[in-house]
């Protein structure tokens, strides 16, 4: 960190899909009835693809850990999605193996998407805008990961940007061949977790990071959490790492 003390603490939510929207609501709801509300005691918020929709509820203040628990339980309509079969896996492996970095692969993987069916992604909009508790961003800094389908980087949208929550929730949630990319701030963009099941290296600099991840793995190009909470434990900062065990 070019001796810069590392300061506060952040809350790393990492996407997979409702499955991993309801697991990580279940671990947040767990760790506060142990004693532990992370979304109480995080500086730093930043959410990819479902762990935007977490994160931007927990950033709100105006919800608990056990009530957003309850929430999810409740699968609104327009959440679904088209499924997500071995003929999917297959298609993201392979543009895997095919790409040199993970902006190749997210330009690859924003292509397929740009060219996909119609998905009906009006519906998925007001899902999402009945599952956040505010379209206002939070006062308390949150971060919320999408891809660029054109050029395959990597951005983060936060409060003193020009794209709105609700925007910046739907593209980091635009799952390729699941729903359609996101037009906002004059680009189209995709889901977050093209570039990182997690992204948790953006919350380098910070002194605590607990990362949360549904999906553990990375491969070829795209970096994994644990890689990325390695690094920033290299650099000094006290990481906790939680991803499913075997039998979750």
């Amino acid at each position: 960190m070019g001796g810069t003390a590392l300061q506060g603490r952040a809350l790393v939510l990492g996407g997979g899909g409702l499955t991993g929207i309801g697991w990580e609501c279940g671990m947040l709801h767990g760790l506060a009835e142990a004693g532990v509300d992370l979304g109480a005691t995080a500086d730093l918020i930043v959410g990819t693809s479902a762990g935007s929709v977490v994160g931007a509820q927990l950033a709100s203040g105006l919800i608990g850990p056990k009530e957003l628990f309850e929430r999810q339980l409740v699968e609104l309509p327009g959440e679904g999605g088209e499924r997500f079969g071995t003929a999917m896996l297959v298609r993201y492996a392979w543009t895997v193996a095919r790409s040199r970095d993970s902006e190749a692969f997210g330009a690859r993987m924003g292509a397929f998407a740009l060219a996909a069916g119609p998905s009906d992604a009006a519906g998925h909009r007001a899902a999402l805008a009945e599952r956040l508790l505010s379209h206002e961003w939070p006062e308390r800094r949150l971060l919320v990961t999408a891809v660029d389908a054109h050029s395959g980087a990597r951005r983060a949208f936060d409060r003193d940007g020009d794209v709105t929550l609700l925007d910046a929730v739907q593209a980091s949630c635009a799952v390729p061949g699941v729903w359609p990319p996101v037009s906002a701030d004059g680009r189209t963009w995709i889901d977050g977790g093209i570039r990182s099941s997690a992204n948790a290296d953006l919350a380098a600099g910070y002194a605590s990071v607990v990362v949360i991840a549904p999906v553990a793995a990375g491969g070829g190009p795209l970096p994994s959490p644990r890689a990325q909470a390695a690094r920033l434990a290299a650099s000094g900062a006290r990481v906790t790492l939680i991803t499913p065990d075997r039998p979750a």
